[in-house]
């Protein structure tokens, strides 16, 4: 697939390919989808699927997809088990090995991508620091945070206002204007800040 050296790191291109051609999946690429960066499945035709999102940057863009092969291998090799179980954490970190190198992932990246991998989520937006060292480079210039607001501060999230209550856990308890109704908010999610 001659289009995918656009949308990954240089380095990284020999042995993504080397992974494409021993691996039998169709991998398309898409559109940006507000819910997930790619995704893995059996087509009717019983063949398999990849699709990765075309707004990803490179290095979110790599990981994504030896995410989803991940997901391939471990169908492959042990047919049906949990989705993010250990037998997939085992193959994801397996694949992701080569590429965790400073040719292929800047030094800003490295540290939280090896922690990361010590016990790999189903998204890697779960992880806070690695999700932000990824974002570092593709973040909209207009937006903020949500960590970065105070309490009481309104903001919009896919056209809807909220105003942010409280830091939870690992989230922000949000209200939603409109409605009334509260919402717990990842704390990586990118917000517009309005007066």
């Amino acid at each position: 697939m001659k289009e995918i050296q656009n949308f990954i790191p240089e380095t990284a291109l020999p042995r993504v390919l080397e992974l494409l051609e021993a691996h039998d999946f169709i991998l398309k690429i898409v559109n940006k989808r507000a819910t997930k960066h790619g995704d893995f499945r059996k087509l009717p035709s019983g063949k398999y699927q990849i699709t990765i999102n075309n707004s990803l940057n490179p290095h979110q863009f790599l990981l994504t997809l030896i995410h989803e092969i991940a997901h391939h291998v471990t169908h492959q090799k042990y047919g049906h088990v949990k989705p993010h179980g250990k037998e997939w954490k085992y193959t994801f970190k397996e694949l992701m090995l080569p590429f965790v190198h400073p040719e292929v992932y800047p030094n800003n990246i490295l540290p939280h991508l090896a922690k990361y991998l010590i016990n790999p989520k189903a998204s890697t937006d779960s992880d806070v620091h690695l999700s932000l060292a990824l974002k570092q480079d593709s973040r909209d210039s207009d937006k903020n945070y949500i960590f970065e607001l105070s309490p009481n501060d309104n903001f919009l999230l896919k056209k809807r206002k909220f105003k942010l209550l409280e830091k939870k856990r690992t989230r922000f308890l949000c209200l939603e204007l409109a409605t009334g109704k509260k919402y717990l908010i990842n704390q990586n999610a990118e917000v517009l800040l309005i007066a």
